[in-house]
């Protein structure tokens, strides 16, 4: 049974930092992209970053790129999302996903003040 647990949301000031990890069970994780997404209150689910199965590749949304990074460790099947310089409008639930998958984790709340 595929699992994915995110964890690492919380409530922090605007200019603060999170990191968020995604602890994956149930298939064999290093050999899939991984991907991060969010949605806001009242707003569609919004991509954010894939990693390749590697490590080496990442992507981003031009709203984080420069101030999130993706990283993942295949020895502890878990993936990170460094969140830095957090703003306002990055508020919202965050999930880690199985591109090309129904699965998904269930989000970890991020709550930006300003």
């Amino acid at each position: 049974e595929v699992q994915l647990q995110a964890s690492g949301g919380g409530l922090v000031q605007a200019g603060g930092y999170l990191r968020l990890s995604c602890a994956a069970s149930g298939f064999t994780f290093s050999t899939y992209a991984m991907s991060w997404a969010r949605q806001a209150p009242g707003k569609g689910i919004e991509w954010i970053s894939t990693i390749n199965s590697g490590g080496g590749e990442t992507r981003y949304a031009d709203s984080v790129k420069g101030r999130f990074t993706i990283s993942r460790d295949n020895t502890k099947n878990t993936l990170y999302l460094q969140m830095n310089s957090l703003k306002p409008e990055d508020t919202a639930v965050y999930y880690c996903a199985k591109p090309g998958s129904p699965f998904r984790s269930r989000g970890t709340q991020v709550t930006v003040s300003s």
